[in-house]
């Protein structure tokens, strides 16, 4: 029999506690996206202040830098916090990945020295502390969700917290825009205009710290007290404010104390258990990462074919157009394929969703491969190209953070989603920084969008054959103990 605290969780109706949830924990992916996303506009303004002698424009070797430091971090906070937050508890440490991207965020705009070296060796750092941060938060916020969500609507409760990318990539592009348009009569070359870059990096971690308080009077959940740490009934005290119920429906009648079980984390029983589950998150995370991160921030390579170029832009201008078009591509196709995820991930289930999702992906990245040979098909090329976010994000963007935190064991959720998500961002830096060093380096983009839609086709194949469906049942139900 179910703990009754644990079954109350799973049949409670949808609360408020529920949305104050998605909102203290999608601010850390809204970070996240805020961040990465508006490096490649910022890039441009960095060029004429600190590469004069480059012809204005930042070296790529350091722009790729610029992309992969962060990641690198988000690698080494996943695995680190993830453990953490099975070991000590994931309000515990909740709070110190807030608090490292609040304060790496204003290091970021506060990047030090007036020189070239120093201040990008200072940004790198800050941003690598950043992603560390980011990385944190990655697997307690999705494990936190999950645990406290009924098993109805789960699916759409995480979803809803993933979506807080769409929103960081629309902030980060709109605050550039703005900046851009009121530093836009200033020199790019002058002091004053390098301040513009740094209150851009800056502003992002105004939301996160709004939200400080709130994550820091989240109780623990539920499953970690009871399952963990062993002690139902703090669990059940815990509960009783956050559900609105009184103790007596969700404290045992007797004295209860669930059974540890005995293997340790990558034993061979976890293997034979959990192996097949961890193999199917991580792989399908790291084939999805290197489409979607590629995709993304190289949009403006993508795209530069069809632009004019014959009139000669200030860096203002030119990181303004950058940011409209990311702001353009999250309006019209990134923002709605998260919000259609948020309503169909309950109805269709996760499997489904992702692999046909992987697979409209291939079929449009084959598609935008064979029109951009025609230098008549630009719209129809660009359509087609920013379709394949809507079902990204409705699709394995969304679902590869969702089933990690599904899966596995309370004792060592947490920990496993951090390993899926980790394996993720080794993805993404080779589709940020390889795809980048491959355009820049001449390999032709229908090549890299035939490879992109290859990887696809991997990816749904990984889904069909590996990835176990979770709709509808608890998490312990899910558990296989």
């Amino acid at each position: 029999m179910p703990l009754r605290v644990l079954s109350r969780l799973d049949t409670a109706k949808t609360q408020c506690y529920h949305f104050k949830a998605i909102v203290v924990a999608g601010m850390g992916i809204f970070t996240d996206s805020y961040d990465l996303f508006c490096i490649p506009p910022i890039m441009r303004l960095l060029g004429p202040i600190y590469y004069k002698s480059n012809g204005n424009r930042i070296r790529s070797a350091t722009e790729a830098a610029m992309l992969a430091v962060p990641l690198l971090g988000t690698v080494i906070g996943q695995l680190l916090f993830g453990w953490l937050g099975d070991r000590v508890g994931r309000r515990r440490v909740y709070g110190i990945t807030l608090m490292l991207m609040m304060v790496s965020s204003i290091g970021c705009g506060l990047s030090m020295g007036t020189t070239q070296g120093r201040v990008l060796a200072t940004l790198g750092f800050f941003r690598f502390l950043l992603g560390v941060g980011i990385g944190g938060d990655y697997p307690l916020s999705a494990t936190i969700m999950s645990e406290f969500a009924n098993k109805r609507k789960r699916g759409a409760f995480i979803a809803a917290v993933f979506s807080m990318q769409g929103i960081g990539i629309l902030a980060g592009s709109v605050v550039t825009m703005v900046v851009c348009k009121i530093f836009g009569r200033i020199d790019p070359s002058t002091n004053e205009a390098d301040i513009a870059w740094r209150l851009i990096l800056m502003l992002g971690v105004v939301p996160t710290a709004l939200t400080y308080y709130w994550r820091m009077m989240m109780p623990e959940t539920a499953r970690y007290t009871a399952l963990v740490e062993l002690n139902a009934a703090q669990a059940a005290r815990d509960m009783e404010r956050v559900l609105d119920v009184s103790l007596s429906q969700i404290a045992e009648d007797h004295s209860f104390s669930p059974s540890p079980t005995s293997y340790p984390l990558f034993s061979r029983q976890f293997f034979l258990l959990h192996g097949r589950d961890l193999l199917a998150c991580s792989a399908t995370w790291f084939l999805l990462d290197i489409v979607f991160y590629g995709s993304n921030l190289c949009q403006p390579h993508m795209f530069e074919k069809y632009n004019d170029g014959s009139e000669k832009i200030t860096a203002f201008e030119a990181a303004f157009e950058i940011a409209k078009l990311q702001a353009i591509v999250a309006c019209c196709s990134t923002i709605p394929g998260y919000f259609a995820a948020v309503f169909l991930i309950d109805r269709v289930g996760r499997v489904r969703i992702q692999a046909v999702g992987f697979i409209l992906m291939a079929f449009l990245y084959f598609s935008c491969a064979h029109l951009y040979m025609d230098h008549n098909t630009g719209k129809l090329f660009m359509i087609l190209y920013v379709m394949t976010f809507f079902f990204a994000n409705c699709g394995p963007n969304t679902t590869t953070f969702i089933v990690p935190a599904e899966l596995f064991p309370a004792r060592f959720r947490s920990t496993c989603h951090g390993i899926a998500g980790a394996v993720g961002k080794v993805g993404a830096m080779i589709g940020a920084v390889g795809f980048l060093e491959a355009l820049q380096g001449g390999l032709k983009k229908n090549v890299v969008l035939i490879i992109l839609g290859g990887i696809c086709v991997v990816g749904m194949a990984v889904t069909l054959l590996l990835t176990r469906e979770t709709v509808g049942r608890s998490l312990e139900e899910n558990e296989k103990e």
